[in-house]
């Protein structure tokens, strides 16, 4: 019973983590990169639709991403949705090839950013704390109807407190990562 609420609570934690990685590689960093736009909803014929089902992204230079569609009637939808996007940059295209020119980030920028990662990070621990706060009401559960001893239920919740501070020390290291990576010059 402890190992199987356990093994739920790790899997759920691990989904937090990926989650985070998943949210940190669209903060936009110096360079550019195809995750910042992947993420995109674009309306397509009336249903939004994530940028990466649309289109090839990549990154031919440091400070510049191309998006070429796989439906070139796409163009506008897609130049539409950069326009509405958080990204803070200005889409052109020739037709077949939309770019899309990084600029530098200005210091003001940066702190901002670290502001956004910061603010992840902080919900992603929030997740992993509810997992655990969700996991140990289970135990107390198990307990309550006889199915584990006290003893049990005290090692299944350091066991859980062990898995869950491991899990926060991995979105920390995660979250420090990014900050150096934004802050860098």
């Amino acid at each position: 019973m402890i190992k199987d609420a356990l093994g739920e609570a790790e899997s759920r934690m691990a989904g937090a983590v990926r989650t985070l990685e998943q949210d940190l590689a669209a903060v936009r960093t110096g360079r550019a990169s195809p995750a910042l736009a992947e993420r995109v909803m674009v309306d397509y014929y009336g249903t939004p639709t994530p940028l990466i089902q649309l289109a090839t992204i990549s990154a031919p230079e440091a400070r510049l991403l191309t998006i070429r569609p796989f439906d070139p009637g796409s163009v506008k939808d897609i130049e539409r949705a950069i326009l509405a996007s958080d990204l803070g940059v200005t889409p052109s295209n020739d037709g077949k090839l939309i770019r899309l020119s990084i600029p530098p980030l200005t210091e003001e920028r940066r702190h901002d950013l670290v502001k956004v990662v910061r603010a992840r990070v902080e919900d992603a621990r929030v997740a992993v704390r509810n997992v655990r706060r969700d996991v140990h009401n289970d135990l107390r559960e198990f307990e309550q109807e006889k199915v584990i001893s006290k003893d049990d239920l005290h090692r299944g919740e350091e066991l859980l407190q062990k898995v869950t501070d491991g899990y926060v020390e991995q979105l920390n290291e995660l979250g420090q990562r990014k900050e150096n990576e934004v802050l860098e010059i």
